[in-house]
């Protein structure tokens, strides 16, 4: 997390990013997103990214926070710059693609030691 406050800290001060254009509706990185759109993905993609993550042998009440978080952080960066959005966005989509392939990837190593285990 104090990376997230440094990159917001850097997205507040830098001067080259103020009012710098971008695509679609994002006027500028160092403002908040005013259709709210980046947080609504970031708050989709990190539920999705925690319901990715096994949480077996988990204490149930660590298990509910988990679930709260996306929710939480959600609101709580609705007025934090696009910037920061965007790359928590994008970086929870990256981790999404890999659980997916580290799921993927488990399942068929579950798979090939039960099929040399019962021949």
């Amino acid at each position: 997390i104090p990376i997230f406050f440094a990159f917001y800290k850097v997205l507040v001060v830098s001067i080259e990013l103020r009012q710098a254009p971008w695509i679609l509706w994002i006027p500028d990185l160092s403002a908040r997103d005013p259709l709210l759109i980046l947080p609504l993905l970031m708050g989709i993609s990190q539920y999705v990214m925690q319901k990715l993550t096994p949480t077996a042998g988990a204490d149930p009440t660590q298990v509910k926070m988990m679930q709260l978080m996306p929710l939480i952080f959600t609101f709580m960066l609705i007025y934090f710059p696009s910037g920061l959005l965007l790359y928590w966005t994008v970086s929870n989509i990256i981790g999404i693609g890999q659980q997916l392939y580290v799921n993927k990837y488990d399942q068929a190593a579950k798979i090939t030691a039960n099929a040399k285990s019962n021949p």
